[in-house]
């Protein structure tokens, strides 16, 4: 350092001239430091020294690789798009990184204290995203209920009310006309001063179809210039995402705000769709904006994972006002790995996404839910009967749906109606709205539909479906009305519900898929509801005219009421939601949520289980699985079997009809040789072998941890050229000739147990492995000489070959 004390330059100098910084000028820069500070980076050195680790064989792989692993490169990413993560890597990097945290956490408080914080980073995470999904599902609520009545009226005392705030606020509201007050105003009154004739009915009617039209308009003109992920109902993505398949830009930032503006856009517009199943796509995009603020989530691709599927229970409870629904919902559903821990995180998010909607109250009933229903008639073992049958309805209207509607995405993606998207949406809406205006129960949005389907008959209801002739004689308390006769509202409700069904089952498989958000429950809730409770009339006024029949004779007693038709619309909307998404446990558990109807859950599972059963017998997918097959996502599906009798060595790559397989060598390949396998392959990595005469497996390597070692190394690394020798040996390379290249050490990132099989290992035990250990590849040896590779797209194309499907269905690495 004295010596070269001549080189020094002043510390202005210095700040001056930092970009021409030489070696001399750093040591020099040290000399003005405090003493206590070159004896703490002595001591540092000599420790490093001390363990025969120089800077040259830390770079060649003897030290610490994950320092420069982890350094940015521009063109360089963890995993491309479109690709699968390798659980089993993320999982060991995790761990690697909590030893490193608990090591340090001994040395010092300040450790102790970061430790403690990352520790608690992953509630902190999920409190920011119940907190958040609740605020935007309230807000979607709210803007929903508005836009909604918007297309019928407007509030003339605050045009930001619905059509139930607006009376809320008025004094001339009567109990008989609660849904009329003169602040609420028709658009034909508004405009002409006539609330009724034709031509007001005509005029209200236009405008109706032309606000439909302008909100769908304006969500799918914003979905395909601004965010194309935004469209559908995202769980089949979400499912495939949460299975470790990376989709770039489903889960931003644009997604998330295009598609929450969107969907209450697609919802307002009248269309046969609802907003739950978005918003588990909703939050999902919450928890991903979350992840990137910590470090432990956005550089580990299954941490990542584990906070989605919290996130997704989040999404579910908000949307259906269902805390414990929804951690069923991920459970059982969507998620792919699903440790205790992220089931506790999972609830701590559901019930803090539940307590911010509940503090907006959207609904305006201090409830969490639009749907809550108190029954006062407990049910008989002799309605088991239809409510079967009303499980059977919905597995088969779950098949005709899933079938009808697959047909049709299927035409969609193959003809000239997929490159006109914007047209369909304006088609189909055109169409929704011009056959839903005439009738009153189709008009109105569908979850006011199921609420009004939901409700029990009494004393303060004024519903149509309510219209029962009343005996001046009878003298009952007002909680507990007897059955009655029906009344002729009853008979015309019937019709037009008989009607809407026939609409909303048609409807809704042209509507689903189309490019705007777009939810299925609330839809197949509808379909279900309006069976259930025309179901729920009939067998109630069969109990009243044949009360002497031996199956209502037990249980059924003349002015007594015993037939709840509301219950018979809640077990057909769990029924007809079970037959499309294949759900069980979560369903029942949603439904008595949604309801408050904790006494009916065996009627519930009743209806749930047969309906499985039943559309089981047709096909074993839902819906999801269905468009997930239909994208051609790389998806194992963990409840599928694989029975067929196959080897490893019919499935492995590569055939004897393509080139051998790629390899590096263990101390004959040169850095040029692997720069150029790199850019001419796009593997995710290499196996690498002691030679190419023997084959014999070494480990296997990293596509991106390949690439970014020799990037580093070319920086960083004095000596290191094209014609530089890789070792991936233990032993350190010795350099012949003082003119002979610096050789390159990557032993460090050599991968010395991959996964491997033998090439007689039945197809059914790799499916299995790769099932339960999210594998990326698989190598298949024999005798400990390599033979080829199995990757998750082989075993999928396999399988779909031995079901006699496309096996180029599945379109992505």
């Amino acid at each position: 350092e004295h010596k070269n004390r001549a080189h020094c330059q002043p510390w202005t100098n210095v700040q001056t001239e930092a970009k021409t910084w030489t070696h001399y000028d750093k040591v020099c820069l040290v000399i003005r430091i405090p003493r206590i500070t070159i004896l703490y980076i002595s001591w540092a050195l000599l420790a490093a020294y001390s363990t025969g680790a120089t800077p040259s064989e830390e770079m060649n792989g003897t030290g610490n690789l994950m320092d420069f692993l982890d350094e940015p490169f521009p063109d360089v990413s963890t995993y491309e798009d479109f690709h699968t993560i390798d659980w089993l890597r993320e999982k060991s990097r995790d761990t690697d990184r909590h030893r490193k945290i608990t090591t340090k956490s001994k040395e010092s408080y300040w450790e102790l204290i970061k430790s403690l914080l990352d520790a608690w980073s992953g509630w902190v995470v999920m409190l920011l995203i119940g907190m958040l999904t609740g605020t935007l599902a309230g807000v979607i609520d709210l803007a929903v209920d508005w836009m909604t009545d918007l297309k019928e009226g407007v509030c003339l005392s605050a045009f930001y009310y619905s059509h139930e705030q607006c009376c809320w606020t008025s004094n001339e509201t009567t109990f008989d006309d609660r849904d009329k007050c003169p602040q609420w105003q028709k658009w034909a009154e508004l405009m002409t001063g006539h609330s009724e004739g034709a031509g007001a009915y005509v005029l209200n009617y236009f405008l109706y179809v032309l606000w439909a039209l302008l909100f769908s308009f304006l969500a799918v003109s914003l979905v395909r210039v601004f965010a194309p992920y935004a469209c559908g109902s995202g769980i089949p993505e979400i499912k495939t995402i949460l299975s470790g398949f990376i989709i770039r830009g489903y889960l931003g930032k644009w997604t998330l705000l295009i598609k929450t503006v969107t969907l209450v856009l697609a919802v307002s517009s009248g269309l046969s769709l609802g907003k739950e199943g978005p918003l588990v796509h909703v939050a999902c995009c919450c928890g991903n904006l979350f992840c990137s603020l910590f470090s432990k989530y956005s550089k580990n691709e299954g941490k990542r994972r584990e906070v989605l599927s919290a996130a997704a229970a989040a999404g579910v409870s908000v949307a259906f006002g269902a805390p414990i629904g929804g951690v069923l919902f991920s459970l059982e559903e969507v998620s792919y790995y699903f440790p205790l821990k992220t089931l506790w995180r999972s609830f701590f998010a559901a019930l803090v996404a539940a307590f911010t909607l509940r503090a907006i109250n959207p609904f305006g009933n201090s409830r969490l839910v639009l749907f809550y229903v108190e029954y006062h008639t407990p049910w008989y073992m002799a309605e088991l009967v239809p409510f079967i049958l009303l499980g059977v309805f919905g597995g088969l209207w779950g098949t005709l749906f899933i079938r009808g509607n697959i047909a049709w995405c299927r035409r969609r993606k193959t003809t000239l109606l997929g490159k006109y998207p914007v047209l369909e949406v304006i088609v189909i809406t055109g169409i929704t709205a011009v056959l839903a205006f005439p009738n009153p129960y189709t008009r109105r949005s569908t979850s006011e539909l199921i609420s009004e389907l939901f409700n029990d008959c009494g004393a303060l209801e004024s519903s149509q479906l309510c219209d029962y002739v009343n005996n001046p004689n009878m003298s009952r308390p007002v909680d507990d009305i007897p059955d009655r006769p029906a009344g002729p509202g009853v008979y015309s409700a019937l019709w037009q519900l008989a009607l809407a069904l026939i609409f909303k089952i048609v409807i809704t498989i042209f509507t689903f898929g189309m490019k705007i958000p777009s939810g299925l429950f609330i839809p197949s809730m509808a379909v279900g509801a309006i069976a259930g409770r025309i179901v729920g009339i009939a067998v109630e006024q069969m109990a009243y005219h044949h009360h002497d029949w031996i199956i209502f004779k037990n249980w059924c007693r003349p002015g007594a009421d015993c037939v709840t038709p509301g219950l018979y619309a809640m077990v057909g909307a769990a029924a007809c939601l079970g037959g499309v998404t294949r759900m069980t446990v979560s369903l029942v558990v949603i439904m008595f949520e949604l309801t408050g109807g904790l006494e009916y859950i065996v009627p519930l599972m009743a209806a749930a289980v047969t309906s499985k059963w039943v559309a089981d017998a047709f096909g074993k997918e839902g819906i999801y699985e269905s468009h997930i097959q239909l994208n051609g996502y790389p998806y194992l599906d963990v409840r599928d079997e694989f029975t067929h009798r196959t080897l490893a060595t019919d499935v492995m790559r590569p055939r004897r009809s393509e080139p051998p397989l790629a390899v590096l060598t263990q101390d004959s390949t040169t850095v040029e040789d692997v720069e150029t396998l790199i850019k001419d392959t796009d593997y995710n990595g290499f196996p690498v072998v002691v030679s190419r005469e023997s084959e014999r497996l070494i480990g296997f390597v990293q596509r991106r941890e390949l690439t970014v070692a020799i990037k580093t190394a070319r920086q960083k690394q004095d000596g290191v050229v094209s014609s530089s020798v890789v070792y991936f040996t233990e032993d350190n390379p010795q350099v012949a000739e003082a003119c002979d290249p610096q050789p390159l050490k990557l032993r460090r990132i050599l991968n010395l147990s991959p996964f491997t099989v033998t090439d007689h290992t039945p197809m059914e035990t790799v499916v299995d492995i790769f099932r339960k250990l999210g594998l990326r590849q698989c190598l298949v040896t024999r005798s400990g000489r390599l033979l080829g590779i199995i990757t998750k797209k082989d075993v999928l194309r396999h399988m779909a070959q031995m079901m006699n499907q496309d096996p180029e269905s599945i379109m992505f690495n």
